[in-house]
């Protein structure tokens, strides 16, 4: 069978995503400084060209791949809120997802390099200062839009909840990654669970 030819738009789409894709593996590698825009677009199969093609620069990449990442975890707690009935299912299914988050979060170490990248870098810090204003809201309108629909009264602002929940799932991750003999997988997500059980679910135990 013949295969369909591209668009202009769907190539243009297939070439970003590749050189995405390229980035992810090497910023994961070598961290954002050591990798250069040749590696990332050797490794997609493009020119140096074509990667200026797609982005203005290094920093804007990085910002799309969080910007990525952030997306599909969107859509993994949209989902949660659109199918699940109870609030025995949606307390479960939220319970599931962030305990889980630290085996399944691929893009942790991507997320550390660019909270040392803001650190040291004035510019790429104003725009991943107002990523993660954008992500905090984000979070809290799910944490509001939780308590509304289990009944459960938020012990704390929804804004303050989402830094806390935010702060406590990147250490986690990071002694699990660092340290697994020590904080491994069962800890992690009896950490997660006492968590969600007391500040988010109000519970007691």
């Amino acid at each position: 069978m013949k295969r369909q030819r591209l668009t202009r738009e769907q190539s243009k789409d297939q070439t970003r995503e590749r050189l995405l894709d390229a980035a992810q593996v090497i910023f994961m590698k070598k961290g954002f400084v050591a990798a250069s825009v040749e590696d990332i677009a050797a490794a997609a199969g493009y020119t140096r060209g074509a990667f200026y093609s797609n982005f203005r620069s290094k920093s804007e990449l990085f910002l799309e791949l969080l910007r990525r990442d952030h997306e599909a975890m969107q859509a993994d707690l949209h989902a949660i809120f659109e199918s699940a009935a109870s609030r025995e299912e949606m307390e479960a299914r939220v319970l599931r997802y962030y305990s889980s988050l630290h085996r399944e979060n691929k893009c942790f170490l991507l997320w550390v390099e660019a909270k040392l990248l803001a650190v040291r870098d004035g510019r790429f810090r104003l725009r991943f200062n107002a990523f993660m204003h954008e992500k905090l809201e984000q979070l809290s309108a799910y944490v509001r839009e939780f308590s509304e629909r289990v009944g459960t009264p938020m012990s704390m602002p929804p804004e303050q909840l989402a830094i806390g929940l935010i702060g406590l799932c990147d250490g986690v991750q990071f002694f699990y990654t660092i340290d697994p003999q020590n904080v491994p997988a069962e800890m992690a997500e009896m950490v997660l669970a006492g968590f969600f059980s007391r500040v988010v679910f109000g519970r007691d135990a």
